[in-house]
């Protein structure tokens, strides 16, 4: 075990910290994390206006009137639904704010240069298809986002306009003057590549690539295999010390934010839901507790342990743990660096991971419509992330199974602990 670590240690840190600390990398994930609250909202808003509760439709009628739905399609057509639009802005602002460069110009650019891209133009008029700004244009909005604002930054840095006298103008028209050749550049240089698609014969990109890379990359995502390995590699992450879940966030968000949205619209319709794994099936069934699921661990330190040390840990830690929130114990007990605690805190997301996954492939519990915010408590969250108290017995099934898998590790920890 100890040569193990060390080779990991060696070996495998260093490219993950590369990876996490990678400047376009950390821009996706500060890009996704920067509007899930409008995610959050969007997708509640669709569940409030679909929960199959009995006598509820008949309630909310009566009490509003038949057009009560409006509001939450208007709320979720103003957040979800344009989630391509929301992540090309906000990739671009941060990767720009990595840069020391003017973000806000940043983000417009890349707006622009992908609304380009999209506008479908016959010579009188033009139209946008309402699917491509929601999740089937996302993979082409992170691809803008991260060009253009690369474009942009280094005509910024070089550009002898910015060194032009501008006494006497305000510091946002002076900044909009040395901005005007650089913003030029880059719009032309994307529709330049779409007057090359059109001779191509492709007049929608967006479908092209979608069809292409992100239609068969979301077939991969949601397999077991791709759900294992990313739980396997965020926990084996964590463990050396690294933020597991920040380094894969970028690929996780990217991968399980559209199948989400595919459910919902699926949800709306009375069609039959796609796709077992999504963000909030993470975040609900498997992360419980925080990473490795921890919140089971409580559960064994309380109802099992004989060590003072580790039950003071254990209140200390509950409070936050019921949150989510689990750095006490992360690097307290230590997990982190543990050989004792290495297998329970690797295995348990993953054995709940599959058991989450046939749970729901068998019907018993149905597949999440909606995302919560991170923190909040498992039992809440499970219901109402698939709109049934099934997804709330289930968290409680696998808090169960989680306890059963850590507790002989946690007695094996008590037995080696001398600090007593």
């Amino acid at each position: 075990m100890k040569r193990l670590i060390n080779f990991l240690e060696v070996y495998f840190i260093p490219v993950a910290g590369k990876i996490g600390s990678q400047r376009h990398m950390v821009a996706i994930r500060d890009g996704f994390i920067s509007i899930i609250p409008l995610v959050i909202i969007g997708s509640l808003s669709v569940l409030i206006n679909n929960l199959p509760v009995t006598g509820y439709q008949t309630f909310m009628v009566s009490f509003f009137g038949e057009g009560w739905t409006s509001f939450g399609i208007y709320i979720y057509n103003g957040t979800f639904a344009i989630i391509s639009l929301l992540i090309v802005f906000s990739i671009s602002f941060n990767l720009a704010l990595s840069y020391n460069e003017d973000p806000l110009l940043a983000g417009l650019v890349s707006f622009a240069s992908f609304f380009i891209l999209l506008i479908q133009a016959d010579g009188n008029s033009f139209a946008i298809s309402f699917r491509w700004l929601g999740s089937a244009g996302l993979f082409v909005s992170i691809f803008v986002a991260l060009l253009s604002t690369e474009i942009l930054v280094r005509l910024m840095q070089y550009t002898k306009l910015k060194e032009k006298n501008t006494e006497g103008m305000s510091p946002v028209l002076a900044r909009s003057f040395a901005a005007l050749l650089p913003t030029l550049i880059v719009l032309a240089f994307f529709s330049t590549i779409k007057i090359i698609f059109l001779l191509l014969g492709i007049e929608n990109i967006l479908a092209t690539l979608y069809n292409f890379i992100q239609k068969p990359l979301a077939g991969m995502a949601n397999t077991l295999g791709t759900a294992i390995l990313l739980v396997f590699l965020s926990h084996l992450l964590w463990f050396l010390g690294l933020h597991g879940s920040n380094i894969l966030e970028p690929f996780i968000q990217a991968m399980y934010l559209p199948a989400l949205q595919e459910n919902l619209q699926a949800f709306t319709t009375g069609a039959t839901i796609p796709n077992i794994f999504t963000k909030p099936f993470f975040d609900s069934f498997v992360y419980m507790g925080g990473c490795g699921t921890t919140i089971s661990l409580l559960l064994a330190f309380f109802i099992f342990s004989r060590k003072g040390r580790f039950k003071n840990l254990a209140k200390v830690s509950v409070a936050q743990g019921i949150f989510n929130i689990n750095e006490p114990l992360i690097y307290g007990l230590p997990i982190v660096m543990n050989p004792i605690f290495l297998i329970p805190f690797i295995m348990t997301p993953i054995v709940l991971t599959v058991i989450s996954y046939l749970s729901i492939l068998l019907g018993l519990v149905p597949k999440t419509i909606a995302m919560v915010p991170w923190t909040t408590p498992p039992i809440i969250s499970g219901f109402l992330v698939t709109g049934s108290m099934m997804g709330s017995f289930l968290q409680v099934i696998n808090i169960i199974i989680g306890a059963i898998i850590y507790l002989p590790f946690m007695i094996m920890a008590e037995k080696a602990d001398n600090s007593d």
